[in-house]
């Protein structure tokens, strides 16, 4: 008998049964575009107070990993909603996540892209910048 429940277990080693679950990876990969905006405006914030150029550099590094990110997030949210849900119309909480996440989303491309022609053009980046 438990020789037959081991047999049945999934292995958590496996790459393909990790990486092709039919839930979790939303879950999980949602805190990365978060954790790495809000680690950009803080070191954007102290750059601006002391000054130092390679925190400005990390800020901006922050910021593009950061929109390169919400894009697996967007997938996977929507890959969840189609498995979870079986492409329901979507309404109320759900409908404001799927509204807030692309505004959120896009707001995160725009501040890298005003970040990006700040450094191309080698000015100071505006006071409106985050």
């Amino acid at each position: 008998m438990a020789i037959a429940l081991l047999r049945t277990q999934v292995n958590p080693f496996d790459l393909k049964t990790v990486l092709l679950a039919k839930h979790a990876q939303h879950v999980v990969l949602i805190h990365f575009p978060i954790a790495l905006f809000i680690a950009a405006v803080a070191f954007d914030l102290i750059a601006h107070w002391t000054k130092r150029h390679g925190l400005a550099d990390a800020a901006y590094y922050n910021l593009l990993t950061a929109a390169i990110s919400t894009l697996p997030v967007l997938v996977t949210g929507i890959l969840a909603w189609q498995y979870q849900l079986d492409g329901q119309k979507l309404k109320g909480i759900l409908l404001l996540h799927l509204i807030l996440a692309c505004v959120s989303s896009g707001m995160i491309w725009l501040v890298w892209w005003v970040n990006f022609r700040a450094r191309r053009r080698a000015e100071a980046l505006p006071s409106y910048r985050l």
